[in-house]
């Protein structure tokens, strides 16, 4: 019988994954040529670790950072403690709308809930960029528009749907913000997000697993049935991303 000699591979050999790429930012990739090209050079690739706190209730924000693939959560936190997600940010969008709003700082607080990379630009480039009232000015508001839906959403979906339906909302717009079917996060910080208790989230993930929409061990959910994940999830989803698709979709070239 023949032998095979099996050859070792060099490490040039070795596959890789792709590199990071701006452009990978769904806002980031709706610039002309010339807008991009601009920013370019002020575009700085940083990791964002999970439970990383971007800014603070009320602290001066430096940056503006355009998530890749990791994924940002809004919080209000209430003067005891307790917390309530308003809204996440992924490859979609931006964290730090403050800088161009005008209002340098915000009550809410911007934590990481999926680690993984963000490109950031300094607040001073984002300022005079946008006074320029060009293609990223007009990019920035419509995705401030669509981030005003999904806060005011969020706060009618917390006050008038079940804890199994808010885990729905929250388990979808994760997973249209990364690119496999699995989420790393434990149920307290689920919990934490939502504003309820524990318990609420370990009873609706039950659920969920019992269904066959999910399955849940150990701060992993994966969700195996998305088709009856999103048949079962309120209507606040829906509207959510209906406004970022018709925003972020239109043309922003003048």
């Amino acid at each position: 019988m023949m032998s095979v000699s099996h050859t070792p591979l060099s490490a040039s050999a070795i596959p890789r994954p792709p590199p990071f790429m701006p452009r990978q930012n769904h806002l980031l990739d709706a610039l002309p040529d010339a807008d991009y090209a601009g920013l370019l050079p002020h575009l700085e690739l940083v990791p964002l670790e999970l439970g990383r706190a971007l800014y603070e209730s009320g602290s001066h924000q430096g940056y503006m950072y355009f998530p890749i693939d990791s994924i940002v959560s809004l919080l209000y936190v209430m003067e005891n403690g307790a917390s309530a997600e308003i809204a996440v940010v992924g490859n979609e969008g931006v964290v730090g709308i403050s800088l161009f709003m005008g209002g340098e700082t915000t009550p809410s607080r911007a934590v990481v809930q999926s680690a993984g990379h963000a490109y950031r630009l300094k607040g001073s480039v984002v300022k005079a960029e946008f006074e320029r009232s060009g293609t990223f000015q007009r990019l920035l508001l419509r995705y401030t528009q669509a981030m005003m839906t999904q806060a005011a959403q969020t706060a009618v979906c917390n006050r008038h749907h079940s804890i199994d339906q808010q885990l729905c909302r929250w388990l979808l717009l994760s997973l249209d913000r990364l690119t496999t079917d699995e989420v790393c996060m434990t149920q307290e910080l689920i919990a934490n997000m939502l504003g309820v208790r524990r318990e609420g989230v370990t009873e609706a993930a039950g659920h969920l697993q019992a269904a066959g929409l999910i399955r849940y061990s150990r701060g992993h959910i994966t969700v195996i049935d998305r088709p009856k994940l999103e048949a079962r999830v309120c209507e606040c989803y829906a509207v959510v991303k209906r406004e970022y698709d018709r925003l972020l979709s239109q043309s922003v070239v003048a």
